[in-house]
């Protein structure tokens, strides 16, 4: 499995969990911004975004292109 398919399954597992707990709990954007410590978002919005990031930079990468 390439690098790429790899960021891209991290990044499905991640909105998977998020949907769930939107599900079960609601959202409030306090919980998505700003959330407590040790609350199940927390950390969430950060390591989501760098996935992205490494995702696009492999995909440049891949191409010979960059940002």
């Amino acid at each position: 499995m390439s690098n790429r398919q790899e960021l891209i399954k991290e990044m499905i597992e991640l909105q998977k969990k998020f949907i769930d707990y939107e599900h079960q709990n609601g959202l409030d954007p306090f919980d998505y911004y700003t959330p407590k410590p040790g609350h199940p978002l927390e950390g969430y919005r950060q390591k989501y975004q760098e996935l992205a990031n490494k995702l696009v930079d492999t995909a440049h990468a891949e191409v010979g292109s960059e940002r």
